[in-house]
């Protein structure tokens, strides 16, 4: 009887040491594709938004706020 509790919660902490594994790789791939990229006008404009040159930045659509390149 104490082998197979102890059995189950190995496992169980296992399982949750995979599950913060998981988790640690999914915020890292999350602030990879976060993270500020630069677009080019025709990109911008793909998107919905309007380049603007002068500030160089994408306005509005989907790369508001992008550095345009």
């Amino acid at each position: 009887m104490r082998i197979r509790r102890m059995l189950a919660a190995v496992i169980a902490t296992a399982a949750l040491a995979g599950l913060g594994l998981t988790g640690a790789a999914t915020a890292a791939t999350a602030t990879a594709q976060g993270a500020s990229t630069d677009v080019t006008p025709s990109e911008c404009k793909q998107g919905g938004g309007t380049p603007d040159l002068a500030d160089n930045v994408c306005k509005g659509g989907t790369h508001n706020g992008e550095k345009v390149d």
